[in-house]
């Protein structure tokens, strides 16, 4: 029974094998030989603790890194629409890890200066996010605030919109010599067509249906006085050109409702909160630029 006992250990751990051996020549008892067996295996095995689920080189992964990299990896899955992960392929991920780290750290990359100024970096990114994290801009929003946002966007907001036609040329003298050949009685459509430089006019110059916040104020306000079915006498300069607007329709255009729109403002509630914070801060600090 001893020597079943020695057999997977003189390899490894001859010194053992010796002592045993020399012990037995002595005429020990198998009772010494399997107290030595025990010493070995208590050097031998893995310095795991009941909270550990594995060790890279005596080095113990905890359950509670075990329970976080779950947490994360199952996340992840989650937003890919992958399968649920299991425990092997958790363990496997997290030893491996520890095993890169370790031999990043036999080779003192942790000493590197470009490692070292990252570090530096990703600490400083993650102390500003943990800040934000508990600032005034991470306080939940409410349905009022959201609401209230709402309502004043809504009682400030153009309805208007319009359905119109336009002649691009780069010329205020050749925008002058069309007006006066639509007021002959020129087709619009065919004109731009022919003559246009903008992108539109391969359609007639048709721009369909747009409000005057989607156009340079210049041309907007000038559509905004135009009859319908009328084009303006005068050209309409701006930094793409001169145009001739053509005003063929107008309608009140009907505003969004609060439920479909309020996600989209939230954003803008808590960049406005963070601005407000940070703002706060540079005003109560000494900021001196060179």
């Amino acid at each position: 029974m001893t020597q079943l006992l020695l057999n997977p250990l003189k390899k490894s751990y001859p010194k053992y094998i010796k002592v045993i051996k020399e012990n037995r020549m002595n005429k020990l008892t198998l009772s010494t030989a399997s107290l030595l067996l025990a010493t070995f295996f208590a050097h031998s095995a893995f310095a795991l603790d009941k909270n550990s689920v594995a060790a890279v080189n005596g080095k113990n992964i905890t359950q509670k890194q075990y329970q976080e990299h779950l947490k994360l990896l199952s996340s992840q899955n989650r937003q890919g629409n992958q399968a649920p992960i299991n425990r092997d392929a958790v363990l496997n991920d997290l030893i491996n890890k520890e095993v890169l780290l370790q031999e990043a750290k036999k080779k003192k990359l942790d000493k590197d200066k470009q490692v070292k100024a990252q570090l530096e970096r990703l600490k400083q990114n993650l102390m500003v996010q943990a800040l934000l994290s508990k600032s005034p801009a991470a306080k939940p929003i409410t349905d009022k605030e959201l609401q209230e946002v709402y309502d004043k966007q809504i009682k400030n907001a153009d309805r208007s919109e319009f359905k119109a036609r336009h002649i691009l040329v780069k010329e205020e003298a050749k925008a002058k010599e069309l007006i006066a050949k639509l007021n002959d009685g020129a087709d619009f459509a065919e004109t731009a067509k022919n003559e246009s430089t903008g992108p539109s006019g391969k359609n007639g110059g048709d721009l369909g249906w747009f409000s005057a916040a989607q156009m340079v104020p210049a041309f907007s306000q000038a559509t905004s006085k135009l009859m319908k079915g009328t084009h303006s006498q005068s050209p309409v300069k701006t930094r793409f050109g001169y145009h001739i607007i053509k005003l063929e329709d107008s309608r009140t255009r009907e505003l969004p409702k609060f439920a479909d729109v309020k996600e989209q403002i939230r954003p803008a509630i808590r960049n406005k909160r963070l601005q407000e914070y940070v703002m706060k801060l540079r005003n109560a600090a000494k900021i001196e630029v060179k």
